[in-house]
């Protein structure tokens, strides 16, 4: 029986991956620990790793997964900027999940920009103290005013849809514009601009490594609200606190952190916190911290299950990995696979 490592599990993870191992034969090993070059050798005996986005694959981890028999690492997750493909390429084929539920992220970048815009925070906590004071919770109509879309993938394109649902204006900006999507595409310096609303939808790679930053939150409105459900690299974290604290920046909704990788999944209630951005940020009235949770519905489980295991099936049959991501892929931004072959 083939037997699987997961990494970084957490209960929910489980639910999905227990109901359809049985239809593929798996048998799993879960694991707490986050895969790192130390943890590594936890998958000793097993013939595939599963991993997730804070996992740290460098180049210690890929040779400690490698000299322990592991030749694949399907990611639960779309993301992958945490993988050293140069070390893993010619050694360990990384799979991933390249969708699976766009209206999951989408529908909870709609739900912060909500939350910000009408106090529904404020709100709750004060009724529970039996304070029905309306005072300072006056937000704004999304209908009419602008939305700027950053990425115009999958997500984006679903953000956008709701967005319109709302009767708001959108604009986008995307290095490769889609001529099927339905939106005004503009420059970057254009979109802050415009917007009274900025959504980050893009992946995080070296060109869109902090796409907002000093510069680009100059270029915005007074009062924007920024919301970021993608990767929290893409935000320069210190010149977002600026941003707040100046007033540039109406509110931010975050639901990633630029150094997240040993906070978010995990319970630091009882200890002090030692990341002083985000410390003060979670201490900002117009500042909502969610911990990477935007992916979290039943159906987006189900879906990263599926395609997980569909993905780690493929490679054991000796069928095309169609999901597979590399070093070649990645130096080529996009890869279709039209060879019907595996990177190597």
């Amino acid at each position: 029986m083939i037997r699987i490592a997961f990494y970084d599990t957490k209960p929910y993870d489980r639910v999905w991956f227990d109901k359809l191992k049985q239809a593929y034969g798996f048998e799993f090993k879960y694991y707490e620990n986050k895969l790192n070059r130390d943890t590594a050798v936890l998958a000793s005996g097993c013939d595939a790793v599963v991993a997730f986005v804070n996992d740290a694959i460098d180049a210690g981890t890929v040779a400690a997964l490698y000299d322990n028999g592991i030749r694949v690492v399907a990611m639960r997750a779309a993301g992958y900027n945490n993988i050293d493909f140069k070390a893993a390429w010619g050694k360990i084929h990384i799979l991933r999940v390249p969708a699976y539920s766009p209206y999951a992220v989408a529908e909870h970048a709609m739900a912060l920009l909500l939350t910000l815009n009408r106090k529904i925070h404020h709100a709750y906590n004060r009724t529970r103290e039996f304070n029905f004071s309306i005072n300072g919770l006056t937000g704004f109509d999304l209908h009419g005013k602008t939305a700027g879309v950053i990425g115009t993938g999958k997500i984006g394109q679903v953000f956008i849809d709701i967005c319109k649902g709302f009767g708001m204006r959108v604009v986008a900006y995307d290095p490769f514009p889609n001529p099927n999507v339905d939106v005004e595409y503009v420059t970057l310096k254009q979109l802050c601009r415009y917007s009274d609303v900025i959504s980050l939808h893009c992946p995080l790679t070296k060109d869109t490594y902090h796409v907002i930053d000093e510069q680009t939150i100059a270029q915005m409105k007074r009062g924007v609200i920024l919301i970021n459900t993608s990767r929290g690299a893409l935000i320069k974290s210190d010149a977002l606190l600026e941003g707040i604290k100046s007033g540039k920046l109406g509110g931010a909704g975050l639901d990633v952190y630029e150094e997240e990788s040993d906070l978010f999944f995990e319970d630091f209630s009882n200890t002090i916190m030692q990341d002083d951005i985000l410390a003060r940020l979670i201490t900002m009235p117009n500042v909502i911290v969610t911990s990477h949770q935007a992916f979290l519905t039943d159906e987006a489980l189900k879906n990263i299950a599926h395609t997980t295991l569909e993905n780690l099936k493929a490679y054991f049959d000796d069928e095309p990995l169609y999901n597979e991501i590399c070093y070649q892929c990645s130096k080529q931004k996009t890869c279709d696979k039209s060879h019907q072959k595996r990177c190597f």
